[in-house]
């Protein structure tokens, strides 16, 4: 972590233009993805306790509830869709690296923003596309599971798959304009993350 002296140093250091996009695009759309990723990992720690007591009612005392069991595909459902946002920022993705991790950061940036711009923004664009009329149609009729005793909130499930592709599609907004700036500094900045 910076001191306060050399966070300022780097900040008289780039041109006004390139502090302002980084100040006030790059960082808040890191901080976003950063906070809903911490706030979200805690849901691993309560699927784990649920999945105990529903073993536990289950095989102790012979009942069954069949909405804690879909509270952990929820709660899955919304660490995955919610966590991939916060998993791309730290780079924890799939990514086939056999040449990437001997690049320096001129080329990485060229790399991450030519998979931003083919890959990434299409997968996004895609997912929200494809969902929304899926989404808006379980919101319009309230959908709720189809299992007796299930959660009244199907609605909600699905429409974490619009907000993925959205948090998803900021971060990947972050980490071009990240290596944009690595590019356009010949890798002074922007080549590594706040």
């Amino acid at each position: 972590m910076q001191s306060r002296t050399e966070a300022q140093h780097d900040a008289a250091a780039e041109p006004a233009p390139l502090h302002l996009l980084n100040h006030y695009l790059i960082r808040p759309i890191d901080l976003l993805s950063e906070w809903t990723g911490r706030v979200i990992a805690w849901l691993a720690v309560l699927m784990v306790a649920i999945t105990g007591i529903v073993v536990v009612i289950r095989r102790g005392f012979g009942l069954n509830s069949i909405a804690l069991q879909e509270s952990v595909i929820y709660m899955h459902a919304a660490l995955f869709l919610l966590g991939a946002a916060f998993a791309f920022k730290h780079e924890a993705h799939v990514r086939v690296d056999i040449f990437y991790r001997r690049f320096g950061p001129v080329a990485r940036a060229w790399i991450n923003s030519l998979g931003t711009l083919i890959f990434l923004f299409p997968l996004c664009g895609f997912m929200l596309l494809s969902s929304w009329g899926y989404v808006q149609t379980s919101w319009q009729i309230g959908e709720v599971s189809s299992e007796p005793g299930g959660l009244a909130a199907v609605f909600l499930l699905k429409t974490l798959i619009p907000i993925a592709a959205i948090t998803l599609a900021l971060q990947g907004l972050a980490e071009l304009l990240r290596a944009l700036l690595c590019l356009m500094t010949d890798g002074r900045l922007g080549a590594e993350k706040s």
